[in-house]
């Protein structure tokens, strides 16, 4: 194992640019941490042999998937969905559980892990939960709320906290929970906030969007910290 674990990041759909992009904070979280962020663009042919250049795994935000995936309904919210990210994201998923691969998942990506088990989203979360708590700013913008984690769960753990505000950004959230998986977060209206996995050496999964903290907040950079010593063998 190298001393500076490589650290696999799913990237964004082709643009209307023509460019697979990633925001830069995600990079610069995983590089604080010690890791050396490796890249992966949706529509790799060869998916299985990402795994021998990586260490771990972080599946990052982005577009909905499609409700396809877990017979949802065709929402007028539901924006940016790509079928190849949706593909390779749930076979690394899949992938991920299977093999105990170290992982974080994040916003999109903890959707992405509870659809691969089976379980199921809300396209558009005010239409359930109500406007009272926001979950995201206009224009799909970030915005912070307070999120409660349950104590003794290994995110408590990492983050040294259980009463955080990080910066969230989501206009869905998980319904059901994908059989197998606990639920260690919530927000003030009842919204998931956060997944484990019992028995597995080392996946958290959030939905909200610690990097965009991370360089300010000790209970967000942990996230990405932990993974990185995970990959090191040192945790």
């Amino acid at each position: 194992m190298t001393n500076a674990p490589r650290i696999g990041l799913t990237t964004y759909g082709r643009n209307e640019e023509n460019r697979y992009t990633l925001p830069a904070e995600y990079v610069e979280s995983v590089r604080r941490a010690g890791g050396i962020p490796v890249l992966l663009p949706p529509g790799e042919p060869r998916l299985e042999e990402w795994w021998t250049t990586i260490d771990a795994m972080i599946l990052p935000g982005g577009g909905d998937i499609s409700p396809s995936c877990y017979d949802g309904d065709d929402h007028r919210e539901v924006y940016m969905v790509d079928a190849d990210r949706d593909r390779d994201e749930i076979a690394l998923a899949r992938h991920v559980v299977d093999t105990g691969f170290p992982t974080l998942a994040i916003c999109r990506g903890m959707q992405v892990l509870n659809v691969a088990f089976g379980g199921t989203l809300i396209e558009h979360l005010p239409d359930v939960a109500g406007d009272g708590l926001s979950h995201r700013a206009a224009e799909r913008g970030p915005i912070p709320h307070p999120i409660t984690v349950r104590p003794g769960s290994r995110l408590a753990e990492v983050m040294a906290a259980t009463d955080v505000e990080p910066i969230s950004m989501h206009h869905q959230a998980v319904r059901d929970v994908a059989e197998g998986f606990e639920v260690v977060a919530h927000a003030s209206d009842g919204t998931i906030e956060a997944l484990e996995l019992p028995g597995h050496p080392w996946l958290l999964a959030v939905q909200w969007h610690p990097e965009l903290t991370a360089a300010d907040d000790p209970t967000q950079q942990r996230l990405f910290d932990e993974l990185v010593n995970t990959a090191r063998g040192v945790s």
